[in-house]
């Protein structure tokens, strides 16, 4: 991710002579909020073992299931640097990359220090950290700093280049451009292990392209809809014809499975670490589609997610924490103990090492899933008004 954690960059636009913040923005992301937690509540209370996009043993829920949240990522990665471009309206430029450069630096810290000793893993022996959104999302905003100093079709093209080109790379012998193209090990001793888990290069190009987006919220309303409809659709067709021709832009081809139905979702099951080329256009296409649908307003049904939106980074970091003691909690009424909640795992059991036997299905997954939301739109909600009433600077930090 996952990944939308922008609101330091859009902070609230409604102070006398500041541009009003654009609600398609915040809750498109609100949106992908929600499907992320879903994801982590899979990780947390899923089957161990199993994994959702491995179609010789998975099944349809459980791939579509994790398929589902494929779109999370990418619409935060693009709505930070849109949001980069919005808060032009009301700082300099240099003033926006010093700003990009500290909030960078802080999401870095709160990956490896915060999150991941009080979120996802809850221990400080350090012995295993995951670089994952936060990581990403932190280097992006830094290298944007350097590009927002140019006009924006400098980020459009840089970020285009990164986005198309970077599957090229996927043809260097050995491991070739790891933390910054794949996955890999930052530090890998006995005693300590860092992983980056989520590549930079794809998701710097996309922050990138999400700043030039931002744009084309300086249009008439009209000609950016037609806009948005036009390349939303455009990355969709891309997707189809690319991935039909099982060429360029994925390194797993795609073909007949032994399952009916199947070769349906071997045709979408596309690479997210490094997220392909493929996979950026099956998902940014259909946010920017959906960028375009609530452009003229939210639906009363979406009001919650618009709640949601305005607060990415403090939903993120307290919605992992609420998923971690919940799974402590039934993991304690269950074997009468919780340790394997509060250790560092091996690489290969993220989030924990589970107890015997643990595990729940879809059902209870989707129920949980479920509970955390309703849990966490209160607080938001709460926290959205804080924000707003306090205007307190060190309130963009959450």
């Amino acid at each position: 991710m996952t990944e939308g954690l922008a609101d330091p960059i859009l902070e609230s636009m409604s102070a006398p002579g500041a541009r009003p913040r654009i609600e398609a923005i915040d809750v498109v992301r609100g949106i992908a909020m929600i499907l992320m937690a879903l994801d982590h509540t899979r990780d947390f209370f899923g089957i161990p073992g199993q994994t959702p996009t491995d179609l010789s043993t998975a099944s349809a829920g459980l791939f579509l299931t994790r398929w589902v949240t494929f779109f999370c990522a990418p619409t935060f990665f693009l709505l930070t640097g849109t949001g980069a471009a919005l808060s032009l309206a009301r700082k300099s430029t240099a003033e926006l990359s010093r700003f990009l450069v500290t909030r960078g630096l802080w999401l870095i810290v709160l990956e490896t220090v915060v999150v991941r000793s009080l979120s996802y893993q809850m221990n400080i022996d350090f012995r295993v950290t995951l670089l994952l959104v936060l990581w990403a999302l932190g280097w992006s905003m830094i290298v944007l700093a350097g590009l927002v100093r140019f006009r924006p079709i400098v980020a459009a093209v840089f970020g285009i280049a990164l986005i198309a080109g970077h599957n090229l790379l996927d043809y260097l012998p050995g491991p070739g451009l790891a933390v910054l193209h794949s996955p890999g090990f930052v530090i890998n001793t006995p005693r300590f292990t860092v992983f980056a888990a989520y590549p930079l290069i794809p998701w710097i190009g996309v922050t990138a392209a999400g700043y030039a987006l931002g744009s084309v919220y300086q249009w008439e309303a009209a000609r950016r809809r037609v806009f948005l409809l036009r390349l939303g659709l455009g990355l969709i067709a891309a997707f189809l014809v690319l991935r039909g021709i099982n060429g360029y832009g994925d390194p797993f081809q795609w073909g007949a499975q032994s399952r009916p139905g199947f070769a349906v979702l071997s045709f979408l099951n596309v690479t997210k670490y490094p997220p392909s080329l493929l996979f950026l256009c099956m998902t940014l296409g259909p946010a920017l589609l959906l960028l375009r649908a609530m452009d003229r307003g939210t639906p009363s049904f979406l009001r919650p997610a618009l709640t949601i939106g305005k607060v990415p980074l403090f939903y993120y970091v307290l919605h992992f924490t609420l998923i971690h003691l919940l799974a402590a909690a039934t993991g304690y009424f269950r074997y009468g103990a919780a340790h394997w909640f509060f250790e560092s795992p091996d690489l290969g059991h993220y989030p924990f090492s589970p107890p015997p036997g643990w595990g729940y299905g879809l059902p209870t997954v989707y129920a949980l899933w479920f509970a955390v939301v309703v849990t966490m739109y209160p607080l938001c909600r709460w926290f959205a008004a804080q924000k707003q009433q306090r205007r307190n600077p060190w309130l963009s930090y959450l």
